[in-house]
């Protein structure tokens, strides 16, 4: 009964290896190139949004940059397949947020994914979004407005 045990527990080991390994095959990176900021000033927001009632709202990862240049660039590693979009920020003033002139336009420089176009409003999901699989390294290469 004891040898059994032990063979079961070696079995759901390599069991356990073998699909984390699978799962682990079609992961993808999107490396984001932003251009277009005002100043080196601050700091560039970038978030990545897995579907369209997120877009904008909530990240499904987040990540920040300095500003060389007027430019700055982030990579996102071990993306599963999917459809994403990412929007960008210039966060002039490092609070962490985007800042609004009256709450209905940006004061600070922004962008999005396929440099969908904001226009009298944010980008549309429809625009900014991309597919990305097969072990993709994928380019995103963001002009902020």
């Amino acid at each position: 009964m004891v040898k059994n045990t032990k063979t079961m527990h070696t079995v759901i080991a390599y069991l356990t290896l073998f699909f984390t390994a699978l799962s682990m095959q079609g992961q993808n990176t999107i490396d984001v190139s932003i251009t277009g900021f005002s100043s080196n000033n601050g700091i560039a927001m970038v978030g990545l949004y897995d579907s369209e009632e997120n877009f904008l709202e909530k990240m499904l990862l987040g990540k920040q940059s300095e500003i060389a240049n007027g430019a700055a660039k982030v990579v996102f590693s071990d993306i599963p397949e999917g459809v994403y979009a990412i929007g960008v920020f210039h966060d002039k003033d490092n609070n962490g947020k985007l800042n609004m002139v009256m709450g209905l336009y940006p004061s600070e420089d922004v962008g999005a994914s396929n440099n969908a176009p904001a226009r009298f409003g944010p980008p549309k999901w429809e625009d900014a979004k991309f597919e990305i699989k097969d072990k993709e390294h994928m380019v995103q290469k963001i002009i902020l407005n």
